[in-house]
């Protein structure tokens, strides 16, 4: 196990609206995030993605289940975000699997996350979630 992705995602399952300031102790001023639907370049712009994230969830929460350090300074969590939203739906708890790949020194510099965007939000979307839906059924 990873002497660094263990605690790195311990203290990041701890963020919430309110301790957005912690960001700046587990990324470095100059850090690079990408997930499938945004990217930021810099702790101010990532502060602020996860901002516009944090105000529109009533419940998030992240189960770790592997932490994997493929190289020095290089490694991949897997994970399932659980959260609810009130306008996907009908405020019911998501559940999404996901990987994320972190480069760090003393900090995370590069954070790129991996996860089925349909999953986490157009499937639960009132008209375009029965659409895809229906689209999966037929192609599966």
């Amino acid at each position: 196990m990873s002497s660094f992705l263990q605690p790195f995602a311990e203290r990041f399952a701890t963020l919430d609206a309110t301790s957005l300031h912690r960001l700046d102790e587990l990324y470095s001023q100059d850090v690079c995030f990408q997930d499938p639907l945004h990217q930021a370049e810099g702790l101010a712009e990532l502060r602020r993605y996860f901002e516009s994230i944090y105000a529109n969830v009533r419940e998030l929460r992240y189960d770790f289940h592997e932490f994997d350090e493929v190289a020095q300074g290089r490694g991949y969590l897997r994970w399932t975000l659980h959260f609810r939203h009130a306008r996907l739906a009908g405020g019911g708890l998501i559940s999404l699997d996901g990987c994320s790949f972190l480069r760090w020194s003393e900090r995370v510099d590069y954070h790129r996350d991996y996860f089925d965007a349909g999953a986490l939000l157009y499937e639960h979307l009132p008209v375009l979630g029965g659409v895809i839906g229906w689209l999966k059924r037929r192609l599966a």
